[in-house]
C-alpha cells in the first residue's frame, strides 16, 4: 500500500512576509479559490505542478523554499 506523501509548505508564513498577503488576495492571484489555498497551506490538497509554480513565482522564490519534501522518503 502506498502510503500518502508528506509534502510540507511555508505559504504562510511567506504571506506574512510578504506585507501580511491574505489567503483571498493570494488566491485570486494564483486563479483558485480560497478555499484551495487554505487547503494547501493544511496539507489537506497538492497542488498540481503548475500551480505550485505559479505560487513559488507569487513570492519570487524557488519552489523548494515554498515546498518542502522530507529527506530519506521514497
Amino acid at each position: 500500500m502506498v502510503k500518502p506523501t508528506r509534502v510540507t509548505n511555508a505559504i504562510r508564513g511567506l504571506r506574512f512576509a510578504h506585507g501580511e498577503m491574505t489567503q483571498a488576495d493570494l488566491a485570486g492571484r494564483i486563479g483558485v479559490t480560497r478555499q484551495t489555498v487554505i487547503a494547501i497551506e493544511q496539507g489537506r490538497y497538492s497542488p498540481s505542478l503548475e500551480l505550485a509554480f505559479q505560487i513559488a513565482r507569487v513570492f519570487g522564490v524557488p519552489l523548494d523554499d515554498v515546498f518542502q519534501y522530507p529527506e530519506g522518503e521514497q
